[in-house]
């Protein structure tokens, strides 16, 4: 017991029963609130950098694409002069800008064809194959290979007496054509090679689509007597059509902006230019950073178009399958 200075016993005053329970319970309730909103700020913490890097990237060089499309400018000089709507009356009137879409048909077919050929594959090696591991590894491979690689490769693949004439004359074909010096055969080779390269990417969404419908359904279909064309048509087809759809989109796009393959392999020679070809050299070949600006906001308008109507004529609606 303590003593006071008068020698006395001190006396301890207690304390309300209730006067600390108010604080403990204040921090109590501060304490949850401060871990909820952190809880609810952490997603958005995670996609900020990919926000970021997006809006820097994507949208900010979009909107700056516009604003070029409205000067007259060659890139270098300090002074540009604004034209207002001048470049867009100019690629009206220059039919020469936009005639090289037509090099796009060609892609535009080879997108049927590769999308044929994965679904086929996709829907092959979604069964029990032997070695379809293996075949699925060599379907995706080129995908992986960088696009300058492959461009590169075909080279000499396409180059006379190269790859591609050696296999021909070992088959006694004597006539072979100039693959990448011929007019009427050179989009048809870098057509092929597109094909070639993009193939695995569309292989591995359908697999992945197929995959994702319910074994259950094969097993009956197997047991009432289904053959593969019947569970194709009738299981698969509507399974997947989401992914077709995307696929679609992809395709065509892609056929629009092809930049990479022609432009490693020929330079837009012999009519190989593509509507991205045509761009880059107007702006970096004949210095018109407008113009070219003003066709590369052609290009994405009319992609978003082209996916606007796929995605009205294509619905994303996922058949239920039972």
């Amino acid at each position: 017991m303590s003593r006071s200075r008068t020698g006395h016993p001190a006396l301890k005053v207690a304390e309300p029963v209730g006067a600390a329970a108010p604080a403990a319970r204040h921090q109590r309730v501060r304490r949850p609130l401060a871990e909820r909103a952190g809880r609810r700020a952490t997603p958005y913490l995670f996609i900020a950098a990919a926000l970021v890097l997006l809006v820097v990237f994507t949208y900010v060089p979009v909107v700056s694409m516009f604003g070029y499309s409205l000067l007259d400018w060659d890139g270098l000089d300090p002074v540009s002069e604004f034209v207002g709507a001048g470049n867009y009356a100019e690629l009206v009137t220059r039919p020469e800008l936009f005639g090289v879409f037509t090099v796009s048909l060609y892609y535009f077919g080879g997108t049927i064809v590769q999308l044929a050929a994965a679904l086929y594959f996709a829907v092959i090696l979604s069964f029990k194959v032997k070695f379809r591991n293996f075949f699925k590894g060599v379907l995706f491979f080129p995908y992986l290979i960088n696009g300058v690689a492959i461009g590169f490769i075909f080279l000499y693949v396409f180059k006379p007496d190269g790859v591609l004439d050696t296999l021909l004359g070992l088959l006694g074909v004597a006539d072979k054509p100039l693959w990448l010096g011929d007019r009427s055969v050179i989009n048809y080779s870098l057509t092929g090679v597109s094909i070639w390269r993009y193939f695995g990417l569309n292989l591995v969404l359908f697999l992945g689509a197929i995959q994702s419908i319910p074994a259950h359904l094969f097993e009956a279909a197997q047991m009432d007597g289904a053959t593969r064309w019947q569970q194709f048509r009738h299981i698969i087809v509507p399974g997947i059509r989401p992914v077709i759809g995307l696929n679609l989109i992809l395709g065509v796009s892609g056929a629009l902006s092809v930049f990479e393959i022609p432009y490693v392999m020929t330079g837009g020679a012999n009519g190989s230019a593509t509507f991205v070809i045509q761009t880059v050299n107007t702006a970096f070949k004949y210095h018109k950073v407008g113009l070219a600006s003003a066709m590369a906001v052609v290009l994405l308008a009319l992609v978003l178009v082209v996916t606007w109507i796929q995605r009205r004529t294509i619905p994303d609606d996922t058949t239920e399958l039972s």
